[in-house]
């Protein structure tokens, strides 16, 4: 007998930074395999990370009921629990404390496990539930993109600093800076978007400590520099530029206030020291001659698109390369115009179209620890001068005990608090150590309206009945509140489908059934440039800021103890430790998600690169196993010797579940264990790419 497959679209929604339009195909209601979107726009495409999503949804790790700790934390012991028992549990605890404190002594974590739906998005639902819930200590920033966030806001104010991927058909010249396009997508059409101009012959440019997989997936010229010293890479090509008069001056008085500090500074006058590009080569390990090949290159191409990435602002320091990449931008004539950009954050997205979410905006005072230190915060309480004693921890869609800094930090932490709850439906890492675990569904099965990162609204269908007794976290929430006196405030006397409903009722989507037919709903204009408008009428457009333009010169930054203008911040090799760590994404893990399926494992390069030159020095040959050591911890991993990373330099894919073995060394390649939670200054961002470490051959 022939079944019949249907095919309903489907979105993912997960911190990949992709957003991509797929399709789920269903036999007699079991998913059997997933594909891009037959009405998916020209440029778009999905990825393995979602294609497989398959051995996820039926993984026979996929947990199915609540479970109680049943042993010492992080032991793994746990008894399966009815929702009425769990929920109960969890429910008494959060009423005992708020009696006691208010909530002072509740810290909500999580965010990420779905974060681009209306209705199913961890971060927003976390924030309703505990607003309404009491005065809890909540964590102000992310992980991912701190420092360039909190620079931007002095930079721009709240402007939208992101371009549509289509405007790069018009670029002369594309400089991926510190990008990984094809592990951290920015967009499902962004890599082919920029492989189709370097085949119409625009150059690509990648700068970077390593070579690959983007630069030699889109055949790009590969520039190298030193983790963390991009600031002196920038400011050499800014150099450049002034001496061979190729400073859009037009533009940078139009659009800027404050830029001639910055001239001053780079042409020595403030300091005494000129910052060509010798001087920078010492720094950042870039030729000097490769620098000013690279400026000329710049200055004569215009539009230039500069696509900052992440990571130089994930170091020591990385708050003056923000400020610098945007000042490139500035300099270059290249922002707000077509094919060009804002050298500001990518993911600082151009509105969607009009759809809203569950968003509970805070009614009160609330007290704030920045994300980058929440352990700390748990475990130094009132006394290290922190709002209060942490004693509950409740985590939402977060895998902190493998992704978080300093995880031997971590896991004091959650030891330190007096319970723990966990939403999740794997048993991570962090799981283990909670009192609680609540197991969730997928987006496969559940309905959301989900946010691209594009110009589009995108429709998730329920392609599958939740696996086992997972809920969705609405669900969940839903039932807490209830116990805790507060359901209709927090819900609206709506179900999560209803939210659905409600929200595209008021979206600007006419035709509701074909949305849900065809998964997109397209906003039409896909040739839009951050800051555009300003770009073209300063006065009638002006910024948020107090010049009502670009603040390159800011006196209100000097006063968090830094200079108003941009300067170069690098933190230095040791003897001790003389080797920098960076640590990327992987290009088949969702940060630490895929990490216990098979196929993605099977597949996953998880060594330690490191440049022959380093290996020779050290008696390292390839595939050999090996110590890295920092001040925090220990970890053994494989070594690939390859030059496709910087001398001076080593790289490691974050994402990997931590093991440890009797002698505390971790054993499985989860970098996290070697970085710190001192934080970068003074936005409290992360500094996961300032490692400084020493690698030794495993006796």
């Amino acid at each position: 007998m022939h079944m019949q497959t249907k095919q309903l679209p489907v979105s993912c929604n997960k911190d990949c930074g992709g957003g991509c339009p797929l399709t789920a195909h269903v036999e007699s209601g079991r998913l059997i395999r997933i594909t891009d979107s037959p009405f998916k726009r020209p440029f778009m495409q999905g990825c393995a990370r979602g294609y497989r999503m398959t051995d996820a949804v039926y993984s026979p790790r996929r947990l199915k009921k609540p479970l109680i700790q049943n042993g010492e934390r992080g032991s793994g012991a746990f008894r399966e629990a009815s929702w009425e028992e769990a929920l109960d549990i969890v429910a008494e605890r959060l009423d005992e404390i708020r009696q006691k404190t208010g909530g002072h002594a509740v810290l909500p974590l999580g965010g990420s496990g779905s974060c681009i739906g209306a209705v199913h998005n961890t971060g927003l639902l976390k924030n309703r539930f505990f607003s309404l819930y009491g005065s809890c200590i909540f964590t102000d920033g992310n992980y991912s993109e701190q420092a360039m966030e909190f620079t931007s806001s002095y930079l721009f104010g709240p402007a939208s600093t992101g371009l549509d991927p289509g405007t790069l058909q018009f670029s002369k010249l594309i400089i991926l800076w510190g990008v990984n396009i094809a592990g951290n997508r920015f967009g499902c059409e962004m890599e082919a978007r920029i492989r189709e101009s370097r085949d119409r012959g625009v150059p690509v440019v990648v700068v970077d400590p390593r070579r690959r997989p983007t630069a030699e997936r889109l055949g790009a010229t590969w520039i190298p520099v030193r983790p963390g010293t991009d600031s002196a890479l920038m400011l050499a090509v800014l150099f450049t530029l002034f001496k061979e008069d190729l400073i859009d001056r037009s533009a940078v008085g139009r659009l800027s206030s404050g830029f001639e500090g910055l001239e001053r500074y780079i042409l020595g006058d403030t300091d005494g020291i000129r910052k060509t590009p010798a001087w920078a080569e010492k720094i950042c390990g870039t030729p000097a001659r490769t620098i000013r090949d690279f400026a000329m290159l710049y200055g004569r191409s215009k539009p230039a698109a500069l696509i900052p990435g992440l990571s130089f602002q994930r170091t020591m320091g990385g708050e003056e390369a923000v400020r610098l990449s945007v000042s490139l931008q500035l300099a270059t004539g290249n922002i707000g115009v077509r094919g060009g950009s804002t050298g500001g954050n990518v993911l600082n997205k151009l509105p969607c179209p009009k759809c809203g979410n569950v968003k509970l905006e805070y009614t009160y005072n609330i007290p704030i620890v920045p994300l980058y230190i929440w352990p700390d915060a748990v475990i130094g309480g009132a006394a290290g001068g922190f709002p209060a004693d942490i004693d509950l921890i409740y985590n939402v869609g977060g895998n902190y005990l493998s992704q978080g800094s300093d995880i031997k930090k971590n896991i004091k932490a959650f030891q330190k608090a007096a319970f723990s709850v966990c939403h999740d439906y794997f048993l991570t890492p962090t799981a283990r150590y909670c009192d609680v675990v609540l197991p969730v569904t997928t987006f496969l099965e559940r309905e959301d309206v989900i946010f691209p990162r594009s110009n589009y609204l995108y429709y998730s269908h329920r392609a599958v009945e939740s696996q086992g007794e997972a809920r969705n976290d609405y669900d969940i929430f839903c039932e807490l509140a209830k116990r805790l006196g507060f359901l209709e405030e927090f819900s609206e006397n709506r179900t999560a489908e209803e939210w659905v409903a409600h929200l595209l009722e008021k979206s600007e989507i006419l035709d509701i059934g074909e949305f849900k037919r065809t998964g997109i709903y397209d906003g039409k204009d896909h040739l839009r440039t951050g800051l555009s408008d300003f770009s073209a009428d300063p006065g009638q457009y002006p910024l948020s800021t107090p010049s009502g333009r670009i603040q390159i010169d800011f006196t209100a930054y000097g006063n968090t103890g830094f200079t108003p203008f941009p300067e170069c911040r690098v933190l230095y090799p040791t003897k001790r430790y003389p080797l920098r760590l960076i640590t990327p994404h992987a290009l088949y893990r969702i940060n630490s998600q895929n990490s216990n399926i098979d196929w993605f494992k099977n597949r996953q390069d998880n060594t330690l690169w490191i440049h022959p030159s380093d290996a020779v020095e050290r008696g390292i040959t390839a595939g050999m196993a090996v110590l890295v050591q920092s001040e925090k911890g220990v970890m053994h991993i494989h070594a690939e010797v390859t030059e496709d990373i910087m001398q001076g330099v080593v790289s490691a894919h974050q994402g990997v579940w931590p093991e440890f073995n009797t002698g505390g060394i971790e054993t499985a390649g989860s970098v996290n264990v070697l970085t710190s939670t001192e934080p970068t200054k003074p936005s409290n961002g992360s500094r996961t790419h300032s490692v400084l470490v020493e690698v030794m051959a495993e006796e």
